[in-house]
């Protein structure tokens, strides 16, 4: 990445628990629900842990309320920057206006219409550019200016924030084995993983790409962080890599990286919306699609955990997912 990120200590739970306490008042504790018709489909007993229903319609606020709060008066005083193709651009935006702290953002222009506008009606100062580079080069130009630049995963205080959905998982489903989460750039599997292993070391966390958007399977048979291209519908996995730190703690404690077609994705999203009555993003229902995948690893006694990380999808996203895997 072109931007020199400080390197510091890998996230510790004591990081994930003080970032709970800064931001209780800012997200909204999201639920966490059985499923029978899943359990008995996969044969185990099976949770989904209902994050789309968090603010801006995913887990990113977590993370951006971690670090927006910890800015100084002067990182303050220029504004925060930031880059992303949907999800972090909502939450920074919506971040923003809630602390009274101005924000720009630069989306590709490819971003789904939903995003943009939701994003748009936060009140950021918004840009679109034609390429992914585009849009990482407008951040720094910004940051050069003195703006402070947010990174939209590779932060140790994103991590810690995004980190309090496992606190929750485990408050919720003490007596969880397994977690299955989603990876695009890292944030979120490194902040669970830290939460749900320092308190049960026994558990085991899944992690799930999609093809095309598999930057972390990439940087696991590479054993260094990689660059990709992204190419799935799961554009909310979009990352051109994962973080260092990710990489480390996927390489230590994830059980696997299941990767799953986008078809697989969307017949999960169906699934979702025609039975447990919510609709997740692809992003989100590859867990799903993941378990099914993994459903021998899980018995009788085994309480799995799917986290539903977004839910921000468009009638007209469902009607070309329709068209092209229907």
């Amino acid at each position: 990445m072109p931007f020199d990120l400080e390197r510091v200590e890998m996230i510790t739970i004591d990081d994930v628990r003080s970032a709970q306490t800064k931001i209780a008042s800012y997200v909204t504790r999201t639920p966490t629900v059985p499923s029978r018709t899943l359990s008995e489909r996969l044969g185990t007993n099976i949770y989904l842990k209902l994050e789309l229903f968090q603010k801006t319609g995913s887990f990113k606020p977590r993370g951006v309320f971690n670090r927006m709060l910890r800015l100084s008066d002067e990182e303050k005083k220029p504004g925060v920057v930031g880059f992303s193709g949907g999800n972090f651009a909502q939450a920074l935006a919506y971040g923003g206006r809630t602390l009274g702290i101005r924000t720009h953002i630069f989306m590709p222009e490819y971003t789904p219409k939903n995003y943009v506008e939701a994003t748009r009606g936060y009140g950021t100062e918004l840009e679109l550019t034609p390429t992914l580079q585009g849009i990482i080069e407008g951040a720094e130009r910004y940051s050069r200016r003195g703006w402070t630049f947010i990174h939209p995963y590779d932060d140790p205080f994103m991590m810690g924030g995004h980190g309090t959905l496992g606190l929750e998982l485990l408050e919720d489903v003490p007596e969880l084995t397994d977690v299955v989460v989603s990876i695009g750039g890292g944030g979120l599997m490194s902040g669970v993983v830290t939460a749900i292993k320092s308190v049960k070391p026994n558990a085991r966390v899944w992690g799930v790409e999609t093809e095309g958007a598999d930057a972390m399977a990439r940087a696991l048979e590479a054993g260094k962080v990689v660059e990709i291209q992204p190419t799935s519908i799961a554009k909310t996995l979009g990352a051109p890599n994962v973080a260092e730190d990710a990489l480390t703690i996927a390489q230590q404690h994830l059980e696997s990286v299941t990767v799953v077609p986008d078809k697989e994705a969307f017949e999960a999203l169906k699934f979702l919306l025609e039975r447990a009555k919510v609709l997740a993003e692809p992003a989100a229902s590859c867990t799903l699609a993941a378990a099914e995948r993994l459903r021998m690893n899980f018995s009788n006694d085994h309480q799995v955990v799917l986290i539903l990380c977004g839910g921000n999808v468009s009638l007209s996203d469902l009607g070309e997912f329709e068209k092209r895997f229907g």
